[in-house]
């Protein structure tokens, strides 16, 4: 693609989002993908419907709307700066406070999506695998004289005023007294304004002493009073329209309860136009879960995505559960975990389909960790005696790279709105900077404690077993499929055949019931140059999809990939698994170490 750029001009905002609410609803707000300060000019960027201006604009028009009965506020993971997170929150407050609910639910509260969901508010959730992160405020200065003056390298600043240190990382090896005083007062007011908003918003003063004493395990959350309620997002919009006396909920910001079976991809769209689907006739879909757990999956525009993104697959999950020609889900599962939080959240949605048809899993080369979490969740397992199953437990943690970049001339300092040492040093702990004190690493093993036990908790409940058969199996253990078998980790043993199989007697489905396969490796180009290759199955309608990926990977070998991948590809998996940790996560469900068979 190409294209040119003219003169910028003004652009009008498209009207607010508050009207055709005919009949009493709770109108649901997503801020899960964030909130910017504008749209971009990427194609790929948010649109200017999903803008912080625009959500202002919104509320204005919503919070007039009489049949606006209640509002659901999803935060997720968002880290929403400090300044919009106020100013929504009290904009949300004023509706509270004129009578109606306002409820938030968030995978994590943070100090910022806490500010909002505190001012704004009457009742706040969180997931079950989920935490609040409120470790109070701070700001980390880094400094690189000491690399320069190896280099040999002359910096000449100069500077006017003294409190300007915009020239201290290139000319000092710390921060100066001036800079530090500025910074500190800054950090102070800020604080400050921080706690007190929330003090407020919640009406519990003791809530002062809490904010910076995080990272909270959800019960622990809970019993300091920083959260109402644990559950999912959807216990959280039934608890909304209770509260509303309405049965209704409409989505009015960031695409927040779209119908699921509106969510088919563009893709999507051109197969069943052309043919190669079974839509609308009784089938068994099955869906692959293949690779490391993350809450998004990485990809390409248009193109493929590689590993199980829980927002991705979970609109998979949602969409098949509301699906009514689809009589029966087999999930395939190839994944040596990742995210303990977008684990869990899967495994809700899993079991909501569970309850709705037959959900079978069909593991192949692992379902471990995050991969069994999955899999737990299924009516029944079905595996392979080679399948490596098992490593229930949690790992988590940090790179801290300060002492490698002092070796080299880069010094770090933190400076803390809170003077208190203990508290100073928690507030930057999850960054890359600084290591953890042993406090800090006592409140995250129980937090990363409270993880493992929610994961027996899913286990047991999805196997329909006591603990004390789980138990056993658990503490990390792998175990190749027989012996899995053996431990009642799984039901059969067999394959993806045997998995369809059995979907279909589940399903009450005759023996050549069709199958559909969700197919998350077909972009929009892949489906345009289908028309070259075909199945040998006959069927002039669908394409060679493994011949395609094969030539699709030819193409692009050598230049998007690291050519050890090409070599031990489990070690591209094992990398994607942990992933999240980069990302910030603490807690992962994951195999601690590449497995490859031969």
């Amino acid at each position: 693609m190409a294209g040119c750029t003219g003169r910028e001009r003004a652009a009008s905002l498209p009207a607010p989002a508050a009207g055709g609410i005919e009949e009493p609803a709770v109108v649901e707000i997503d801020l899960s993908r964030g909130l910017p300060e504008s749209a971009s000019a990427s194609i790929f960027g948010p649109p200017s419907s999903r803008t912080h201006v625009q959500l202002v604009r919104s509320l204005g028009s919503l919070s007039e709307a009489e049949s606006a009965k209640g509002f659901l506020v999803r935060l997720g993971t968002a880290r929403i700066p400090f300044a919009r997170a106020h100013e929504i929150g009290r904009i949300l407050g004023d509706v509270r406070e004129a009578g109606r609910p306002v409820v938030c639910h968030a995978d994590e509260y943070n100090n910022a999506s806490m500010l909002l969901a505190a001012v704004a508010c009457s009742k706040l959730w969180l997931s079950p695998a989920g935490q609040v992160d409120t470790v109070g405020i701070a700001a980390q200065l880094v400094f690189a004289k000491g690399l320069l003056d190896k280099l040999n390298v002359d910096v000449d600043f100069l500077q006017v005023g003294k409190f300007k240190g915009a020239s201290e990382p290139f000319t000092r090896e710390g921060a100066s007294p001036e800079a530090r005083q500025s910074l500190e007062a800054a950090l102070g007011g800020l604080r400050e304004a921080w706690l007190s908003a929330i003090v407020e918003g919640r009406g519990k003063q003791e809530l002062r002493e809490a904010l910076e004493d995080g990272p909270f395990a959800p019960e622990a959350a809970k019993a300091r009073g920083l959260v109402d309620e644990l559950g999912d997002v959807e216990a959280a919009l039934e608890d909304a329209k209770k509260l509303a006396g309405t049965e209704r909920s409409v989505p009015r910001f960031g695409g927040a309860g779209r119908d699921p079976s509106l969510s088919r991809s563009l893709v999507d769209v051109f197969r069943s136009v052309a043919g190669a689907s079974s839509l609308g006739t009784p089938h068994v879909t099955v869906v692959p879960a293949i690779g490391g757990i993350t809450m998004t999956a990485s990809g390409v525009p248009l193109g493929s995505s590689d590993g199980i993104g829980e927002r991705e697959l979970g609109r998979v999950i949602a969409r098949l559960t509301e699906d009514a020609s689809t009589k029966a889900v087999v999930l395939r599962i190839d994944s040596p975990g990742g995210s303990a939080l977008a684990s869990d959240l899967l495994w809700q949605k899993l079991m909501r389909l569970r309850k709705e048809k037959p959900l079978v899993v069909s593991i192949g080369g692992m379902a471990a960790s995050g991969g069994y979490y999955l899999a737990c969740a299924g009516t029944k397992i079905v595996a392979e005696p080679t399948s490596v199953i098992g490593s229930i437990g949690v790992v988590g943690g940090k790179f801290a790279v300060g002492k490698a970049l002092a070796d080299i001339g880069i010094n770090a300092e933190t400076v803390a709105a809170n003077p208190d040492p203990e508290r100073a040093a928690r507030a930057a702990y999850m960054s890359a900077l600084t290591p953890w004190d042993e406090p800090t690493r006592a409140r995250v093993l129980a937090s990363m404690e409270a993880v493992y036990d929610l994961f027996l908790k899913r286990i047991t409940e999805g196997r329909n077993l006591p603990l004390e058969t789980v138990a056993p199996s658990a503490e990390g253990r792998i175990f190749g499929g027989a012996e899995a078998h053996g431990r009642s980790l799984v039901d059969e043993l067999g394959g993806l055949e045997r998995a369809i199989a059995l979907a279909r007697e589940l399903a009450s489905l005759p023996e050549d019931a069709p199958v559909e396969v969700e197919q998350d490796d077909g972009g929009l180009l892949e489906l345009l140059a289908a028309g070259d290759e075909t199945a040998e199955s006959g069927d002039a309608r669908t394409p060679d999809r493994a011949a395609l990926k094969a030539r699709a990977r030819e193409a692009m070998a050598g230049a998007l990939l690291p050519e050890w991948l090409g070599v031990a590809p489990e070690l591209g998996t094992f990398a994607a698994s942990m992933a999240p940790l980069l990302a910030g996560e603490r807690a992962l469900t994951v195999l601690p170490f590449a497995v490859t068979l031969r």
